[in-house]
C-alpha cells in the first residue's frame, strides 16, 4: 500500500480514461509512472466497487502475488518515482500478523485510515488470497472495532 499526501492509505492506482486505454492497459500506464516495474493483466482482477456520492467512481482492484525480490524492486523504484513525496508519501507493508496483545500488527494497521474503499479492497484481499486465515483477520477487524469503541468510549466526553 501507500501512504498518500494527505495521510491516507491506499493503493497504486489513477483513473483510466476509457477511450483510450483497456483497464489493464491504463493501469499499466499509471503504475509505471508510480512502480514501473509491474504489469498487471486480466488474470489479476479481484473485484470492483462502485463509489455513490456526487463523483461515482468504480474502483477496480487488481492483486499479484510477488517473489520478494520483486517487491524490493517495487520498493526502491517507488522511491524514485515522479509521485515519490508529492502525492505520494511512500510505500507500506501491511502487517500479516497479530502480536500477542492483540492489537499490535494488523489490529492496529486497520486502525489508520484509508482512502475510499481502500480498506474493504485490503480485507478483501487478504480474506480470498488466504494470507491471513480467516478466524484471525476476524479478530483484528473485531479489535479494531473495540479499540475505536474503548477511544469514543475515554475521550467522547470532553469538550
Amino acid at each position: 500500500m501507500q501512504m498518500r499526501f494527505d495521510g491516507l492509505l491506499g493503493f497504486p492506482g489513477g483513473f483510466v480514461d476509457r477511450r483510450y486505454w483497456s483497464l489493464e492497459d491504463g493501469l499499466n500506464r499509471v503504475l509505471g509512472l508510480g512502480l514501473g516495474c509491474v504489469r498487471l493483466t486480466e488474470a489479476d482482477y479481484l473485484c470492483s466497487h462502485l463509489t455513490e456520492g456526487p463523483h461515482r467512481v468504480v474502483a477496480h482492484f487488481y492483486a499479484r502475488q510477488l517473489t520478494l525480490e520483486e517487491l524490493h524492486t517495487i520498493e526502491i523504484s517507488a522511491v524514485h518515482s515522479r509521485d515519490h513525496g508529492m502525492e505520494v508519501m511512500g510505500m507500506v507493508r501491511v502487517p500479516l500478523y497479530t502480536q500477542k496483545d492483540r492489537m499490535g500488527g494488523l489490529p492496529n494497521f486497520l486502525a489508520n485510515s484509508f482512502v475510499g474503499t481502500a480498506k474493504f479492497q485490503l480485507l478483501f484481499a487478504l480474506k480470498i488470497l488466504n494470507m491471513v486465515p480467516e478466524e484471525k483477520l476476524a479478530e483484528a477487524v473485531a479489535a479494531t472495532q473495540r479499540s475505536k469503541k474503548a477511544a469514543i468510549d475515554h475521550g467522547g466526553g470532553a469538550a
